[in-house]
């Protein structure tokens, strides 16, 4: 038997890839998309409204993770709080997606125009 050297895995090797953002959003879109339930203006209030799910996910996360509640106590973590503001976050740019195949842009530029009037122009 001869002896193999093996050379360590590099960073990129040990840790995955981290998906594309709107890769991501683009491919939960063409998912919901193809197995919603109702097409049409109420498929579309429907998919705007998940928001609103998942915004109250957040909140009771937050009484979760201080305790507010209680006859519950602590039943929530300050990460669980985080999942459910990423949660949050996707829900949202797939909502915009659903509103136009050029959401990447839109987000975009809102952006900027955020930016630009909280922290002024660009230096």
């Amino acid at each position: 038997m001869t002896e193999q050297h093996m050379t360590p895995p590099t960073e990129a090797q040990r840790t995955p890839a981290t998906p594309d953002l709107w890769a991501s959003v683009e491919d939960l879109w063409t998912w919901l998309d193809a197995h919603r339930r109702h097409g049409g203006e109420t498929g579309l209030v429907l998919r705007m409204l998940k928001l609103t799910e998942e915004v109250g996910e957040v909140a009771q996360a937050v009484i979760g993770a201080t305790g507010q509640n209680p006859r519950k106590g602590v039943t929530h973590t300050w990460e669980d709080v985080q999942g459910e503001l990423c949660d949050v976050v996707i829900t949202a740019l797939v909502a915009l997606r659903t509103l136009t195949p050029d959401a990447r842009e839109v987000f975009k530029t809102h952006l900027q125009g955020v930016r630009e009037r909280s922290l002024g122009p660009p230096a």
